[in-house]
């Protein structure tokens, strides 16, 4: 049995996957999200151990007993700060914070070389901008600064004592030479950092340590191996198969990602597409990044007094595809590709009389896939070409929204069982390679298909003038 461990934003998920590659369980621990000012997001990192705790122990002793080897995945860019006794200094900034927009500007004058070293432009949801900001703001707690860890390496600390992260997760950061898959002595030094405060890099698929006996013991485990992993996108696209050349998904969960992996290194800061490593050997990809996705359908709901996302879809259905003038602008959190904006927020357009529950929850469902399909052209501009999409995460739950996907986007969706558990599927399979040699591929495996839906040329005729007036607006908002 192997274990696999998605340290997320909304909660910590696991898995338990057979040897014969069948997922046996899973289970789940939620958690809060802190705002305390305008654009700022943080967690505690002692939160993620005690879901951690929490979802493991959740699984039957037997399950647990047989575990063989331990993944983590996790959500990206998070800053952990950690002085001399390896405890948290401060709160984790996470990937959807905004404040480091200016530092952004400020690190690529210091390091002018940083978008060829990185092969991104800086954004604010990076890793090394919230250090610049700290650095500006909290200088105090740099002279206590001596680890800086992502939110799954934080738990991996937990774990077995050892401070070690994967190349994918680590291209995250702004500090990794992604080419070269090591860390930029230039980038680190324009942050006023060292390798001395880095954790040791790994493949995704190697062992870093073992599982610490005190944590062995709690978990009803053996002593067992924990394999290095990968940020939430890689290895979500490794429990689907989306390994090789080419293989590209579509993720809907709290933020929207159109991943294509590719066996080279292929940037396009130009256009805020990021390239990072995969979580396999000499693989890298490209990712389109979305900072609003599933989000966006938790927060109309709540708005409109639906209970929960299904009810929004069940309306959105009912009231049908473009049939109204209402327009939804995504960007709760600001936005990533094409615009790296962290300032721009969302709207409800072109409201009338009409205007009710139902053309609003359908407003919500086609702004999100508007803003896919902006992704998808600065992927198709850096040359990808992309005919089909896996699709992943809890928003794969509904067939309807995917019709208005697959008509806005021009591309064929093929739907996977499972498809929703994600990065913690591709963690527990990056230990079964850790654990046994096995060849990726062979573990890797694409899930069965429930389904496939075709773009509707006549639904994309009808959307395709809201996509047009969507990007205007977003122009005009933009500039608000």
């Amino acid at each position: 049995m192997f274990l696999g461990i998605d340290v997320g934003t909304s909660g910590v998920k696991v898995v338990a996957l057979g040897d014969d590659g069948e997922l046996h369980e899973q289970r789940s621990a939620p958690l809060a999200v802190s705002r305390p000012h305008p654009l700022w997001s943080e967690q505690e990192p002692d939160d993620w151990w005690a879901a951690t705790e929490a979802a493991v122990l959740a699984l039957p002793a037997e399950t647990r007993a047989q575990v063989a080897g331990i993944g983590l995945a996790g959500q990206m860019h998070g800053a952990t700060l950690l002085g001399d006794d390896d405890r948290p200094l401060r709160p984790a900034i996470l990937w959807n914070d905004g404040r480091s927009f200016a530092e952004c500007g400020e690190l690529e004058v210091a390091e002018p070389r940083l978008r060829a070293i990185t092969g991104n432009i800086a954004m604010p949801g990076f890793t090394a901008p919230k250090l610049a900001w700290i650095r500006k703001h909290e200088p105090a707690l740099l002279d206590k600064l001596r680890t800086v860890l992502l939110p799954k390496d934080y738990v991996r600390l937990r774990m077995t004592g050892d401070k070690a992260s994967d190349m994918a997760d680590s291209a995250g950061t702004l500090w990794l030479d992604v080419a070269a898959r090591e860390w930029s002595d230039a980038m680190l030094a324009a942050s006023g950092l060292t390798r001395a405060q880095m954790p040791r890099l790994f493949e995704g698929s190697t062992v870093t340590g073992t599982l610490r006996p005190d944590a062995a013991a709690a978990w009803g485990m053996a002593q067992v191996p924990v394999a290095a992993g990968g940020g939430d996108n890689a290895a979500g696209a490794a429990g689907v198969g989306v390994i090789g050349d080419g293989d590209a998904l579509l993720s809907l969960g709290t933020s929207g990602v159109i991943f294509v992996a590719t066996h080279d290194f292929r940037p396009n800061p130009a256009r805020a597409v990021h390239a990072f490593c995969h979580c396999l050997p000499d693989m890298w990809h490209q990712m389109a990044v979305h900072l609003s996705a599933a989000a966006c359908i938790d927060w109309a709901a709540s708005i409109t007094g639906l209970d929960g996302p299904g009810m929004l879809f069940t309306e959105a259905e009912r009231a049908g595809v473009a049939v109204g003038p209402e327009l939804f602008l995504p960007y709760l959190s600001g936005e990533r590709t094409p615009y790296n904006d962290p300032h721009v927020r969302g709207a409800f357009l072109k409201l009338d009389n009409e205007t009710d529950r139902g053309r609003l929850a359908a407003a919500v469902l086609e702004g999100v896939a508007f803003a896919h399909a902006d992704g998808l052209d600065a992927l198709r501009e850096a040359g990808t070409h992309i005919e089909e999409l896996a699709v992943i995460g809890g928003g794969s739950r509904s067939h309807h929204w995917g019709r208005i996907l697959a008509a806005a986007l021009g591309v064929r969706l093929v739907y996977l069982e499972g498809g929703e558990v994600g990065p913690a599927l591709g963690a527990a399979r990056l230990a079964q390679i850790a654990v046994t040699g096995a060849a990726p591929a062979q573990v890797c495996v694409r899930p069965p298909v429930s389904h496939v839906i075709e773009p509707d040329s006549v639904l994309a005729e009808r959307l395709a003038p809201k996509l047009t007036r969507f990007r205007a607006a977003s122009s005009v908002v933009r500039a608000l």
